[in-house]
């Protein structure tokens, strides 16, 4: 955590947009999860909201906000359902409710995520949000956020485009620092190559420092996949298309370097990269035991 730049509580970006810090610093979430509060006028876009742990901290640095813009919030959007991006949502609901009694509540939104998916977090089944759609326009006075569908860290992350500035808040598919994880890895370099197309001149993570200059950064992420994809592929040609390696197999080999405590978490990456390449038609999974080995010739 001492490396990492020292982002303050709340920071003026741009006269259309203020971060606001989730008060959850930690491992994962770098200095803390970055909501941003979107807009000129009364009625605002608050995208993310943080965690439930640490709510309370949180609604403070809101409450202040919103009372020095003499603003509200009209639409939440919710960049995934991660706790610590949707699991804030019913303390902000609650916060504008006590000092806007008689305002309509905002509109929470957020992308179903797949029917494949694995039940609900507690955090997303207590939160009443409307299905976004890609392409869709949240729009508030000064500010159009357009909806980018950008699967892979999860199957329902979104990014969304600040229009007429080219302005991309990423959510986790980019962080400011570091890299990201992802659940899907195929669909997450897809939703890379989608972010790349955009060239937004400036990224706002969902955790870390703004990213200026963040075509470069993009390019790193899928640089350095491949690379990770091409060592694979070249192991298992190696090996022909009889013999058949284990994760852990790759793993030895590819990270021979890293320390042995660290080659669980290597193999977790090298399982996405495996899934992908099935997917691609390239390798080919055998029924049990968690055996891999090429498809013909690549």
């Amino acid at each position: 955590m001492t490396s990492l730049t020292n982002l303050p509580p709340i920071a003026r970006l741009s006269s259309k947009v203020i971060r606001i810090l989730g008060c959850n610093p930690g491992p994962m979430t770098l200095q803390g999860t970055n909501t941003y509060l979107v807009g000129t006028g009364r009625r605002r876009v608050l995208v993310d909201s943080g965690e439930a742990k640490t709510a309370d901290a949180y609604v403070k640095l809101l409450d202040s906000v919103l009372s020095e813009e003499n603003a509200t919030i009209e639409h939440l959007v919710v960049t995934h359902w991660h706790h610590d991006h949707i699991g804030g949502v019913e303390p902000v609901r609650n916060l504008l409710k006590k000092l806007y009694p008689t305002d309509k509540q905002p509109i929470v939104w957020k992308l179903p995520r797949s029917p494949n998916d694995k039940d609900r977090s507690d955090d997303e089944k207590s939160v009443q949000w409307e299905p976004l759609k890609n392409d869709q326009v949240v729009e508030v006075e000064g500010a159009k956020l357009q909806i980018k569908y950008t699967p892979g860290h999860t199957s329902d992350h979104a990014c969304l485009l600040l229009q007429d500035e080219n302005i991309l808040f990423s959510g986790d598919c980019i962080l400011g620092e570091g890299t990201s994880v992802f659940e899907d890895l195929h669909d997450y370099m897809l939703s890379l190559d989608k972010i790349l197309e955009l060239r937004p001149k400036t990224i706002y993570p969902g955790h870390g420092p703004v990213l200026d200059d963040p075509l470069p950064r993009i390019k790193y992420y899928i640089k350095h996949r491949q690379q990770r994809e091409e060592e694979i592929l070249r192991m298992l040609q190696e090996q022909g298309n009889v013999k058949s390696m284990t994760e852990m197999d790759i793993v030895k080999r590819i990270y021979k370097d890293t320390p042995e405590k660290l080659w669980l978490a290597a193999a977790f990456t090298v399982g996405h990269h495996l899934r992908k390449l099935q997917k691609e038609g390239k390798v080919l999974q055998e029924e049990e035991g968690g055996w891999w080995r090429i498809k013909g010739k690549i």
